[in-house]
């Protein structure tokens, strides 16, 4: 899922970017970053955020699949 698939699918349960991200418990500054960009979400928390919104797999789903 790419981020303008993400936005949508947020716009789209009616809640907005800053009230998923509440609801998340990030801070809604974070989650504009990932979304637009500004933060990879290589690791730590921008890499959590990047999962939740669906722009990464799950490594724990790799784990899972492996064994």
């Amino acid at each position: 899922m790419n981020s303008e698939a993400a936005k949508q699918r947020i716009r789209a349960q009616g809640i907005t970017i800053t009230e998923w991200a509440c609801r998340e418990g990030y801070p809604r500054v974070d989650v504009y970053r990932v979304l637009n960009g500004q933060y990879k979400g290589h690791y730590g928390k921008a890499h959590e955020i990047a999962v939740k919104l669906g722009l990464k797999a799950n490594p724990d789903d790799a784990l899972r699949n492996a064994a």
